[in-house]
Formats: C-alpha cells, sequence, structure tokens
C-alpha cells in the first residue's frame, strides 16, 4: 500500500502519523494492511504526509489496473505464467529471484564442469532455465501482469 511507503519515506512510526494526523494507530494499520479508508482518513492522511489526495486515489487506480491487464491476458499466457511460477499472481521479485539463482548456480556448475562432465550439463540445463525465466520476466513487463 502506497500509505506504507510514504510513511517510510518520511521516517514515521504509525505512532507518529497517528499522532500528526488525529487519526487511531488501528485505522492506520488497517488502512496499510488494504482495507479502505474513508474520505476523512484520506483528508487527514494527506494533509498529515502533505500530499494531494489523488495519491491515494492513483495507487488504487494503478492496483485495478494491474488486475485488468492480468484478466485480459489471453488463457494460454496466464497458464504460462501459473504453470512456470506455480503462482497465481506472480511477483516480479520472484522471476528476479529465479534469474539470479539460476545464473549464479549454472555457472558454478558449468565451472565445475572442468573437472566432472555431468556437473556441465546442470550447469547449461540452469542456464537454460535462467533465459527462460528472463523471456518470463519480460513478458511479465511487457504485459504489465505483477502483482504488487
Amino acid at each position: 500500500m502506497i500509505l506504507k511507503q510514504l510513511r517510510l519515506s518520511r521516517s514515521l512510526s504509525q505512532e507518529q502519523l497517528a499522532h500528526m494526523s488525529g487519526l487511531n494507530v488501528r485505522t492506520i494499520q488497517r488502512i496499510e494492511a488494504g482495507a479502505n479508508a474513508s474520505l476523512e482518513s484520506k483528508k487527514c492522511l494527506a494533509s498529515a504526509l502533505e500530499v494531494s489526495i489523488q495519491t491515494f486515489e492513483l495507487e488504487e487506480l494503478a492496483m485495478t489496473d494491474s488486475m485488468q491487464n492480468w484478466r485480459a491476458l489471453p488463457i494460454v499466457l496466464k497458464v504460462w505464467f501459473v504453470f512456470n511460477f506455480l503462482q497465481v499472481r506472480p511477483k516480479r521479485s520472484t522471476a528476479s529471484r529465479v534469474v539470479y539463482l539460476s545464473h549464479t548456480t549454472g555457472f558454478l556448475f558449468c565451472g565445475l564442469g572442468l573437472v566432472h562432465e555431468a556437473a556441465l550439463v546442470g550447469g547449461l540445463m540452469l542456464l537454460v532455465t535462467a533465459y527462460l525465466f528472463s523471456f518470463l520476466k519480460w513478458q511479465g513487463d511487457k504485459y504489465d501482469i505483477w502483482r504488487n
């Protein structure tokens, strides 16, 4: 949620933000957890954080746009992402982590392949996996389907 990002960028605790905005700490916790905020709460938070109220609404719009992009994908691409990530709505950080780990271990195994031939085959398979997930990451960026 954008509220948590704004709060942390200003190095504020939930208690400090509650005091500045005049809201209850529990209200701020609920909003950060993703609950809908009333217009009055948004006004108080926008005033305390010195941002416009549209900042909160734009984040909600961006979240619904991502969901609409996911729904608009052809079923073949949805199956492609779900099968490879084992998640219904994958995160970009998951793809980045898989690419990094596959490249790292792939190169290590290829280096080990100088000593043992079977390790070379495993390293090449890991490198192919890394490039596959790089392609998946590129497709996710292209269709803007990543879950926040």
